[in-house]
């Protein structure tokens, strides 16, 4: 029989669309910095030798938004001579407005709106400790890892990708891990065989083990998987914000509404509303109410109160699905100015999720489980 596969994806900071997410996060983490109340959407694109600003930000904060950028360039790793891309040397650009006046209407404090309309999802299931699905947690894990070695070795360059086909029985419970692939730009002196071996002693090897399995017991790895890969980052591909919405989220084993995150401010709820999605489906999980759960959220441009708040818990629910709809309600402040307020959107975090990750990683406010013992309690669990 075809086993049941799921496969995700993600990619290192060095990827050329990751190098603009973090660029604009970093800028948007800039003006938070000095003004809190900043209103930020900011989009970024990189190529060879050139980095482009565009957006509209209105902030009282003074930023010099080339150095911002040119001093992410150099946290990812951009320093080598000879690489198409190097903080110190490339164009940067910037075409920065103010924010509509007509947004700023429905999203300042007296209304405290939502800053568009649109669909988040948020989600959680049991297969790992983070309540994150395996697929998505395994990729992020060996991208986090591989970037970490690619600081540690001077070979290795900052571009990178990572797959992770997770093998599941009829019952949707976790069999094994069927395939990985790690993919990881190098120096011209990295000999393939050499890497190939150094990667998998050094980053697959000691992920797969933190889950819970052994690198001899996945049937296909495949690393470099081309040969060579030399030619990388912005100088082998364009690279532009919000272009990796899937492995930002959850590999695509939950549902997405299509908007990205970095960039933007927490009034755009594309963001913040994805983030407490996430915060709402991963306490119902923590508190046993079921052991999967997808969270939909839904707002109009300039209106607090969601259109619509959806769960889905699969058949996995202890109460209906109805009624666990009812107890994020009664839990939950789901307008913008009550995200912001109770995630802490207003500090500047957010470089930080364009680098790492968003979800399923320690110490982000919206993976606390502090509603769980509240939420279990009312359900009379």
């Amino acid at each position: 029989m075809e086993k049941r596969l799921f496969t995700s994806e993600c990619v290192t900071n060095g990827h050329p669309d990751k190098v603009a997410d973090t660029i604009s996060d970093a800028i948007l983490d800039a003006c938070l910095r000095q003004d809190p109340d900043s209103r930020v959407a900011c989009e970024t694109m990189v190529t060879t030798d050139l980095c482009v600003i565009c957006g509209e930000i209105t902030t009282k904060a003074v930023v010099d938004y080339e150095a911002v950028a040119r001093d992410a360039i150099r946290a990812i790793g951009y320093t080598h001579e000879g690489d198409g891309f190097h903080a110190d040397t490339c164009k940067v650009e910037c075409h920065i407005h103010t924010q509509s006046a007509d947004i700023a209407l429905g999203t300042n404090d007296e209304v405290g709106g939502a800053g568009d309309q649109g669909m988040m999802f948020g989600g959680a299931c049991n297969e790992t400790p983070e309540l994150m699905p395996l697929p998505a947690a395994l990729s992020r894990a060996l991208v986090n890892r591989l970037t970490a070695c690619i600081a540690e070795n001077p070979r290795l360059r900052p571009d990178g990708k990572t797959q992770t086909s997770v093998e599941y029985d009829e019952n949707d419970h976790v069999v094994g891990i069927d395939t990985v692939v790690v993919s990881v730009q190098h120096s011209v002196d990295f000999p393939v065989e050499e890497l190939r071996s150094y990667v998998r002693e050094q980053v697959i090897a000691p992920v797969l083990e933190n889950y819970g399995f052994k690198v001899e017991d996945v049937a296909h790895i495949y690393i470099n998987p081309t040969g060579n890969f030399v030619i990388g980052g912005p100088n082998g591909d364009t690279g532009l914000t919000g272009r990796k919405i899937i492995v930002d989220t959850y590999g695509g084993y939950f549902s997405h509404g299509g908007g990205a995150f970095s960039g933007k401010d927490p009034t755009k709820v594309d963001r913040s509303g994805a983030y407490m999605a996430r915060y709402m489906a991963k306490n119902l999980v923590a508190a046993g109410l079921c052991s999967k759960a997808q969270v939909q959220l839904a707002y109009a441009i300039g209106v607090a109160e969601p259109v619509s708040v959806r769960v889905d818990s699969y058949g996995t629910g202890k109460i209906s699905d109805e009624d666990l709809t009812a107890l994020l309600r009664k839990t939950c402040d789901m307008t913008p100015a009550g995200i912001i307020r109770k995630l802490q959107l207003h500090t500047p975090i957010f470089c930080d999720t364009a680098r790492f990750g968003h979800f399923g990683i320690e110490n982000r406010p919206w993976e606390n489980t502090d509603l769980a013992v509240e939420l279990k309690k009312l359900a009379g669990i």
